[in-house]
């Protein structure tokens, strides 16, 4: 049963998988975070609350997420990562800055 939707990056995934009990899909979710995991836990964490203090409106948690787990490094990265909105250079370099200042 589903009882909340909430969107999770890769690294709070992995620490969700190792409280799992050993089964083949536990191991084929392990060998698929090792391939795309990018940061390290600590850095995720610090991304993630560094973005939120930006407190720019238009960044909602889905997108937050997806700036961690892929770490955009130039705005052609992070547009595609906004499809559905526009962000203006100055937010766009506040969130490159972070990520680029926590990689």
């Amino acid at each position: 049963m589903i009882l909340d939707r909430t969107p999770l990056n890769l690294n709070e995934v992995e620490e969700i998988v190792k409280e799992l009990l050993e089964s083949p899909k536990k191991e084929e979710t392990e060998e698929y975070l090792k391939k795309f995991l990018k940061a390290k836990p600590s850095q995720a964490k610090k991304i993630k609350e560094e973005l939120e203090k930006l407190d720019i409106l238009k960044i909602k948690r889905e997108h937050l997420v997806k700036i961690v787990d892929l770490l955009p490094e130039d705005a052609s990265d992070l547009n595609k990562i906004f499809v559905d909105l526009s962000l203006n250079e100055d937010e766009t370099n506040k969130i490159l800055n972070v990520v680029k200042n926590n990689k």
